[in-house]
This record gives structure tokens, sequence and C-alpha cells, in this order.
């Protein structure tokens, strides 16, 4: 696989590409569906509520985790996670900008 010319494109289109990654997987789109309806959970609630294994649980937390859209606290040998509002809503924000550029009353675009 080649290398990705990032530089090619603007730091906004970087950004959204990044968030973009974050929600391409069921699993990582589910947990956050998850984290948005407890606002918050432990690490193994998830392995109950998607029935997969506690180390892909892990894996799709840690991209989210590395993005910004989930943050996380240790209690003893437990871990809660909860959406990061700062971070959610600057996703919200990059996503409006590009659907809002449409405008709606071109219906007979091709």
């Amino acid at each position: 696989m080649g290398v990705s010319r990032t530089d090619l494109f603007t730091e906004s289109q970087n950004a959204i590409a990044v968030a973009a990654k974050a929600f391409s997987h069921p699993a990582r789109v589910a947990i956050i569906e998850y984290l948005l309806k407890t606002n918050a959970c432990i690490n193994g609630d998830l392995v109950q509520e998607l029935g997969l294994a506690q180390a892909t649980i892990s894996q799709h937390l840690r991209e989210l985790k590395d993005i910004g859209i989930i943050q996380g606290t240790i209690e003893g040998a437990r871990i809660s996670y909860c959406i990061n509002p700062v971070r959610w809503s600057e996703i919200q924000t990059q996503f409006n900008g590009i659907f809002d550029q449409l405008d709606s009353r071109e219906e007979d675009c091709c």
C-alpha cells in the first residue's frame, strides 16, 4: 500500500478524514452510540453489550481515544469512558461545514 499524500490536502480536509475514520467501522459506531445512550461506561459493559472480544473492544476504544472523541478515567483496575463533549462539538462543526455546502434547491444536478 502506498504512502498517503495528506500534504496535498488542507488541514481541514485532513481533520475531517481523520474524524470520518473513527466512524468507518460499525463497532466504533456502536460504541459511540452506547456511550451517548449511557453517558459513561466501564469497558466490560461494552463486551457484554456488543458481544465482541475484550481485545477487539480495547482496539476500537484506542482508535476513538486517539482522535479525542472519547475520554476515560481510571478507577482501580477499571476504566470508565464517556464522550468528550468539546471534541464531539468540533467534529460536528466540521461535518456540518461540509453538509451545509449543498444547496438543497438544486434537486436536478445530473
